[in-house]
């Protein structure tokens, strides 16, 4: 072990990205106080580390006007702590933030100075329409193709904005939080909701036109949770988890009537201890909000107004790059056995796709693009298991920029890439949310992976060397003469098995 890590060497492991800096966030809200450090700051971000502390800041604000001491206390403590973590981690750049309760307080001058003091960097106290304009950009950064509200819950104020080509217009702050709500209803989630009618009233981007509404915010996370575990969906992942306005409106509904009544709220055990007691508040003002504006389909992100801020400081040429392609792309140099065959395996399956006539949209080509480059991510993992590894890497991964049912299609690719068409993956059920035509696809993407991979052996040079062609309704392979000692039996079961997926009649191996 200490020939590759000592006491003073750099604690950087050799499974991360070589000369990433690390950048970290602190994130002071009305309800919980968080650090997020990432590897680095891209447009696809992956957290190192991440960890809140529940401190209820907002509690009491709209009566007093003030953070409580006891709350100030507990934030600085669990603040001291996130500055040794963001030390430890070799934190190149802090960014604190403070929203809601630390704008509206009396005495935020005397907690925002003993935050500098002990994180070292300014602190940002956002604006109203500072924070709706940030948790708008986590969107874009996130569900890049998003156009219609976005709303982000906290625990002292709602935000909205609006977002259209990946603009959004400027933002409104309600006093809709789900800890300023409780304290203002008096612990009544049908008070709640009126107080939601009531303040909605004057808000003008509610009364724009628009379908789909995106949801920010830990409470309404802890809602998109609820809503999957009753629906049984298979995918226990809020970022880009669709729903149908309706269908949630009944929920909060239902959980707005139970909590008033003392009841226990359906899957009210699937939310954490600390937002046990606030989900029937969120539920209050999503309930309101789908039905003040009419909201067909409602979309969750996990990414806010974090991500959002450290996209603001993007370079434009960076803000374009593509999240899922750059993710997929550093998924490629950290666990495949070489990203150069990545790139060989996308001219491969381009010339295969012409060959047979089968188009394809941008999106299709794009999720192509990234099948071939994490279609090796599984080759350390024992045989047996290399499939069901992958399927949970891809289905789990923190990959953004990627709805669910675009997640099951890769998924279904690397299941048939290492398990075969005939594979019976104990994750079926999650599979089945890329649907009939995505599943075709990547039945047919898979098995030309199958058809690659024992002639290049993983690495590159070899498929550039290779064609197909149609003679007929047969598939031709055609191989470079010093190359003809690949077409053995192996390689002809492989592409006699891809022919029939293309519904071809038959396979041939061609030298010249």
């Amino acid at each position: 072990m200490n020939q590759y890590w000592g006491v003073d060497a750099d604690p950087t492991a050799q499974g991360r990205i070589k000369g990433a800096r690390p950048v970290a966030v602190l994130d002071i809200g009305s309800n919980s106080v968080r650090l997020v450090v990432y590897e680095r700051h891209a447009r696809a971000l992956t957290a190192l580390y991440n960890e809140k502390s529940s401190c209820a800041l907002g509690r009491g604000i709209a009566t007093t006007g003030k953070l409580a001491e006891e709350n100030m206390t507990r934030a600085l403590t669990a603040i001291q702590r996130f500055a040794l973590v963001a030390r430890l981690m070799k934190a190149g750049t802090v960014h604190v933030l403070a929203t809601s309760a630390v704008r509206d307080a009396s005495n935020r001058a005397e907690f925002v100075s003993a935050v500098e003091r002990i994180m070292g960097v300014p602190v940002k106290v956002l604006s109203g329409e500072q924070e709706a304009h940030f948790a708008s950009l986590g969107v874009v950064a996130g569900i890049p193709g998003f156009t219609g509200l976005v709303g982000d819950l906290g625990g002292g104020s709602l935000e909205l904005s609006s977002i259209a080509d990946g603009l959004d217009a400027v933002g409104e702050t309600h006093e809709l939080g789900v800890i300023r709500l409780q304290d203002d209803s008096e612990v009544s989630p049908v008070k709640a909701a009126a107080l939601v009618r009531a303040r909605l009233k004057d808000s003008q981007l509610i009364k724009t036109p628009a379908t789909a509404f995106c949801a920010i915010g830990g409470t309404w996370r802890s809602l998109a949770k609820v809503h999957q575990v009753q629906r049984r969906y298979p995918l226990h992942m809020v970022q880009h988890y669709t729903a149908k306005g309706p269908d949630l409106v009944k929920l909060c509904d239902d959980i707005v009537e139970a909590a008033e009544a003392g009841k226990p709220y359906p899957g009210m055990d699937t939310a954490s201890s600390s937002r046990r007691d606030l989900v029937p508040y969120g539920a209050a003002v999503l309930g309101e909000v789908i039905k003040a504006g009419n909201f067909k389909t409602v979309v969750f992100s996990a990414l806010g107004v974090r991500e959002g801020y450290l996209y603001s400081l993007l370079e434009a040429g960076e803000q374009d790059v593509d999240p899922l392609v750059q993710a997929a792309e550093e998924v490629s140099v950290l666990r495949s056995r070489s990203p150069l065959h990545a790139i060989d395996l996308v001219g491969f399956t381009d010339n295969f796709l012409g060959a047979i006539g089968f188009s394809e949209t941008e999106e299709e080509k794009r999720l192509r693009r990234v099948a071939c480059l994490i279609s090796d991510i599984g080759w350390r993992g024992h045989p047996d298991y290399r499939g069901e590894q992958s399927i949970d890497m891809v289905a789990y991964g923190s990959m953004t920029g990627i709805d669910h049912p675009g997640r099951a299609f890769l998924a279904e690719v690397l299941a048939v890439r290492y398990m075969g068409l005939k594979q019976k993956s104990v994750s079926r059920a999650i599979l089945s949310l890329s649907g009939p035509i995505y599943s075709t696809r990547a039945r047919l993407l898979g098995a030309l992976f199958r058809v690659a991979y024992p002639m290049s052996a993983a690495m590159p040079g070899v498929l550039p060397r290779t064609s197909f062609s149609l003679d007929g309704e047969t598939l031709v392979l055609n191989l470079a003469k010093d190359l003809a000692f690949l077409a053995g039996e192996h390689l002809q079961g492989r592409l006699d098995q891809l022919a029939s997926v293309a519904d071809l009649k038959g396979a041939v191996i061609r030298i010249p």
